[in-house]
């Protein structure tokens, strides 16, 4: 448990630093004024308070707070953040107003706060490139060399020597494509197309549910993967490694980036239609638990474990919902759009509603914890 609790306070805290630092290099881009970068703390219920801290040279306040989870960067004005111009013009002195996010051009509104997703999703494509670089990256084929029998595989055709080269329109780059596809897919028929001889074979494969009883899944009550009944083995026990160049490693660490974003949004759109499998999905108790497991195997499965949860991390935030960037981009779109900021009134609304959306997502995810760990 104590393992658990520190690797998941590392994870986290590691990952929401990132992301807050997007904002903050966007900020200061643009000549808006940082007053505050906090650490382990949250801008409301009164967790904002500060252990120690220290302010540089810019009059940014970076401070260590007393609540292990989350941060926040805090800039001039936000207080005022639904201010007209003229009021704006009224409250802050000609000589402050450069400072304030609310002068700056729309594109720059934007980025600012586009800034923390784009910190997240650059984050995992640098582990991603840097571990193609050093340690490398796996392009062993993925040959069937077992076909179970009765098995869905065998139902739909599949034969031993079959290569599979392609799953539910994704590229198989490595035989570790195989199992992860299939199991993160949400479709109830797969498509798999195989090279059978050097010619190209298309089949429709009903995968099965079994209870998993993997490393990290037995951890889990009801936790199940997808199956569809091949054994794959590389030719001769040979792994094909390859150490790939930067321009490589980043064309591939840019590919599963996006890979992993198409697929967490299906996931979403699974959970918005109330059809997902919530034995799958963790909250934040789960991925404690997720992390102490990956960290007894190793500081390369867990900084890969960190990727995977800082594409989450950005992916979400662009949701279109009003106090996640995605709400903020949202609205200064509106305001390009209008030709002006959107009335306060209807923002106050839509940020109630998006604070209310927030929270259910919040008890949500402590809900399927509950019954994933309980």
């Amino acid at each position: 448990m104590f393992l658990s609790i520190i690797s998941f306070i590392a994870l986290i805290s590691m990952i929401v630093f990132i992301h807050e630092y997007g904002h903050y290099y966007f900020a200061r881009r643009y000549g808006v004024k940082v007053t505050r970068f906090l650490v382990f703390g949250l801008p409301f219920l009164g967790l904002d308070k500060e252990l120690f801290g220290w302010t540089d040279k810019h009059g940014t306040r970076w401070s260590i707070g007393y609540f292990p989870l989350g941060g926040f960067v805090d800039i001039f004005g936000s207080r005022d953040y639904l201010l007209t111009k003229e009021e704006i013009e009224k409250k802050y002195k000609p000589e402050d107003r450069k400072y304030l996010l609310q002068t700056k051009k729309i594109y720059q509104k934007i980025l600012f706060a586009f800034g923390g997703p784009l910190a997240n999703f650059l984050t995992a494509i640098l582990i991603y490139s840097m571990i193609s670089m050093f340690i490398g990256k796996d392009f062993t084929p993925a040959v069937i060399s077992k076909i179970n029998e009765d098995s869905p595989a065998e139902r739909a055709g599949l034969m031993v020597n079959d290569q599979i080269i392609n799953i539910q329109g994704n590229k198989i780059v490595s035989i570790r494509d195989v199992s992860q596809i299939i199991n993160i897919s949400t479709a109830d028929t797969i498509s798999i197309i195989v090279d059978r001889g050097g010619v190209q074979k298309s089949f429709l494969v009903t995968p099965k549910y079994i209870k998993d009883e993997g490393f990290i899944g037995s951890k889990r009550n009801n936790a199940k993967r997808r199956i569809i009944g091949i054994n794959i083995s590389p030719l001769n026990n040979q792994l094909n490694i390859q150490k790939l160049g930067p321009a490589k490693a980043i064309f591939y660490a840019v590919s599963d980036t996006i890979f992993m974003c198409k697929y967490i949004l299906i996931h979403i759109g699974k959970l918005l239609t109330f059809s997902a499998d919530i034995s799958q999905l963790s909250g934040p108790v789960g991925i404690a638990q997720i992390s102490g497991e990956v960290v007894k195997l190793g500081i390369l499965p867990f900084i890969l474990l960190m990727a995977h949860i800082s594409i989450s991390l950005g992916l979400v935030n662009l949701l279109p919902i009003p106090v996640l960037d995605g709400g903020h981009i949202m609205f200064f779109c509106f305001e390009k759009i209008l030709g002006r900021p959107v009335k306060r009134k209807t923002q106050e609304f839509l940020f109630r509603i998006g604070f209310t959306i927030l929270m259910t997502l919040m008890f949500f995810t402590f809900y399927v914890d509950f019954l994933n760990y309980s």
